[in-house]
């Protein structure tokens, strides 16, 4: 029996070390890593910061942001939009699932993360209370830590709640909630609109007086600064000078060392596109919020006012605040003189102050720390491997470790070495990126809008513009999908609502199909398109309002097989067209409610769904071994990365090291024995391909619905004689003996490596 336990660790040891992080981690060039939410520092120890990535999960730094661990990986959601500690008990955190922040790529959550012990281990709450929404703050009572008030919002997107991907919970309740024992159970506190709480603060003298900051995105006669004295008993709402039209997102902060000083930032109304939130103004109060006057913080927000709204005022200073947009602002005069302290990347999410009193700010390119208010900045994002991909990742034709890829706000990245590190070549929000695989010193990139697209033709040492003919005014899907034809470099196709093709590698383009949105939707654009490795006249697109084409003459005619391919706006790889059968082709849904999968045999005439056990969560790409009879299909999902080996009959969760962050993409590459896996919130990341293909078998050995490591025990405990857990033969690999190698052959068929 001991025997059978020293083996099952040491395989999992080294399955656990298979799943291989590519980073980045950070950018090195540009010392940048994906989106921080929010951040908490500890309030005695001045290296301990805890930071939440906006899809990565939490992370803890004790070395002030030298070095940092995810805490968060297992877990099924990896969106955080809020983080605090208990201020009686620091080692006690809080979670909140679901990135407020807005936008395509603020997600939605799962409810509340709690832990005792520092992050080590955690505790999933309030699952059923806030499902499908997002957290933007939590707040622990100091004198009554059990009382904890949570700050809930809509998930983001355009079009509205287009985050949410259908999520069952996306209309639940939205607003403020307060939980009195210890974050288990919640209510919602009366009194208050039925919109978004996009901010909350408390009083440090007075913990019953709350300011709530009703803030709906789109605009509501009903948004602004509500106060209660009643820990939420009762609310009103502040006027004093404060704006009450066109009002959209609000953010405030409360002066630790004076209570009666408050400051808000207002951000105007968004419209349906996500244009016009600009800054509406900035505001302090020195009575407790009774009034208000404005002050020049400037236009610091663009049009983002939705996206970037945030506010932070210095401990022990209750004149020294910083306000965040686009920009940061500093005054050290209550307001009355402003100074850009914009740390070396935009796109501002949070401010806090660690036990060392220095500035620590949380954006678009990770983590930032000053000492002196911002004059001078210390990138704070080594090993914090939180980047966005966006679909579209590609591979060097003979350079196993080379790789490009697009990432949010953080442009396109190179790989060109082992190991964490890669190089900004492009800036922007880098897309969809190709390599041509007969040509190495070409590559391609695009930043977000129509006809951005850039080619090296030294490796990606320099770049420039290969758009001409593309129509800048057509529609798009913020980052257009194009592809080089397998097997003919020159040849290549770029979609915007319609399709263009160039025969000339790119230098050239002509639209050559008709609008594939049907003109329904003034934004409608195409978000996937597809070209079948078995015969590139068949091409695939979806456009953003759900429709499915087929093309047999190489992209010029196609022809409508569905209206309900629903799926995330932005560019995906959800069509996976099969690499021996050009009649055959897979469809990712990632939306709830399904279908995740579907095959057809047909172009999309007719479909099969094969969801099998899948969970109900959304899938944004699929890709297909097809050297595997049946194929081996891997599902890439909102919640990690699924295998299924019987023609999705069932599907397994692939772990053992690889974190269950949103899967963006997938790249296959059974020549090289592995599956490359791109995710938007932890980087990418190696998932080696087993060398035989396995007969269809189910891991599910103690049949509870999961592939896992109590499986593992079940078979050790049967073979020990122990039949409680199953029925099932414990030779699992049929080899005619019960001993060890059945048990390592579970393991290996767990981890992904095929049956016995």
């Amino acid at each position: 029996m001991s025997r059978l336990i020293g083996l099952i660790l040491a395989l999992l040891a080294s399955l656990c070390a298979a799943q291989t992080p590519l980073g980045p981690a950070p950018i090195t060039n540009a010392g940048d890593t994906g989106r921080i939410a929010s951040i908490a520092c500890h309030p005695t120890l001045p290296g301990r910061y805890f930071a939440a990535a906006a899809d990565g999960g939490v992370w803890r730094t004790d070395d002030a942001g030298a070095s940092w661990t995810p805490l968060t990986d297992h877990l099924p959601c990896l969106a955080i939009g809020a983080i605090t500690l208990d201020p009686t008990n620091p080692d006690i955190i809080y979670a909140g699932t679901g990135e407020a922040n807005f936008a395509n790529h603020s997600r939605y959550g799962v409810g509340i993360y709690k832990s005792l012990d520092a992050g080590a281990t955690w505790a999933h709450l309030a699952q059923d209370a806030f499902s499908g929404r997002c957290i933007s703050r939590i707040i622990v009572d100091p004198a009554l830590p059990t009382r904890v008030y949570a700050a809930v919002t809509r998930a983001g997107g355009f079009p509205e709640l287009a985050a949410s991907k259908g999520h069952p919970g996306a209309f639940g309740p939205v607003g403020l909630f307060r939980s009195d024992d210890a974050g288990h159970t919640w209510a919602a506190l009366n009194g208050l609109p039925d919109l978004s709480v996009t901010d909350l603060a408390m009083s440090p003298e007075s913990p019953a007086v709350l300011y709530a900051c009703i803030g709906h995105i789109f605009g509501d006669d009903r948004n602004g600064i509500y106060v209660s004295t009643d820990a939420g008993a009762t609310w009103a709402r502040l006027a004093g000078g404060l704006p009450t039209v066109l009002v959209g997102r609000i953010a405030i902060a409360i002066a630790p060392s004076n209570p009666s000083r408050l400051y808000a930032l207002f951000a105007t109304r968004a419209q349906p596109d996500g244009s016009e939130a600009s800054t509406l103004g900035a505001f302090r109060s020195d009575n407790a919020g009774v009034s208000w006057t404005q002050i020049p913080a400037g236009q610091i927000q663009a049009t983002y006012g939705w996206y970037l709204c945030t506010v932070g005022v210095k401990p022990d200073d209750p004149d020294t605040v910083i306000f965040g947009g686009v920009q940061l602002v500093r005054s050290t005069t209550a307001g009355s003189t402003f100074a850009t302290i914009t740390p070396p990347h935009v796109d501002m999410h949070a401010i806090a102050w660690d036990a060392s009193g220095r500035l620590v700010v949380g954006d678009d390119g990770g983590a930032h720390r000053s000492a002196n208010l911002g004059t001078n900045w210390t990138a704070l994002n080594s090993g914090l491997g939180a980047v966005q991909f966006y679909a579209g990742l590609s591979t060097h034709p003979t350079d196993d470790e080379r790789f490009l890829g697009g990432t949010q706000d953080n442009g396109t990245n190179l790989r060109s070495a082992p190991g964490l590190a890669w190089t900004r070549v492009t800036g922007g929000d880098g897309g969809w990126t190709q390599w041509d695989q007969t040509s190495p010193l070409r590559l391609f990139t695009e930043l977000q809008g129509t006809a951005n697209v850039y080619l090296s033709t030294n490796g990606g040492q320099s770049f420039s513009g290969t758009g001409r003919g593309i129509d800048r005014t057509d529609r798009n899907c913020f980052l257009p999908p194009y592809l080089i034809e397998p097997g003919n470099s020159q040849r290549m196709l770029y979609a915007t609502h319609r399709v263009y093709r160039s025969t000339d590698s790119g230098a050239n383009w002509t639209a050559i199909s008709d609008d594939l949105t049907a003109d329904i939707d003034e934004k409608a654009a195409i978000r996937a398109l597809a070209i079948s490795p078995a015969d590139v006249s068949i091409v695939y697109a979806v456009t953003n309002n759900h429709r499915f084409l087929a093309s047999a003459d190489a992209g010029v005619t196609f022809d409508l097989r569905d209206v309900e391919a629903r799926g995330w706006p932005r560019v995906t790889r959800e069509v996976w067209p099969d690499a021996i059968d050009p009649a055959a082709v897979y469809l990712a849904g990632a939306v709830f409610g399904g279908p995740h999968i579907r095959r057809s045999h047909d172009r999309g005439l007719t479909w099969q769904a094969l969801d099998g056990n899948l969970p109900d969560v959304p899938v944004n790409v699929v890709a297909a071994d097809a050297r595997c009879s049946p194929a081996v299909l891997f599902a890439g999902s909102d919640s990690g990365l699924y295998r299924s080996t019987n023609d999705g009959q069932s599907w397994t969760l692939v772990a053992d090291g690889l974190p269950r962050a949103c899967v963006i993409d997938l790249k296959l590459e059974p020549a090289r024995g592995r599956l490359i896996v791109s995710t938007q919130g932890r980087g990418a990341w190696v998932v080696p391909l087993p060398s035989t293909c396995p007969p269809s078998c189910d891991p599910d050995f103690n049949a509870d619905g999961n592939a896992d490591q109590d499986d593992i025990a079940c078979l050790v405990a049967t073979i020990a004689g122990d039949a409680t857990c199953t029925t099932l033969d414990p030779d699992f690999n049929r080899d005619g003996n019960v001993d060890q190698d059945d048990v390592a052959a579970l393991i290996r068929t767990i981890a992904g490596g095929g049956c016995p």
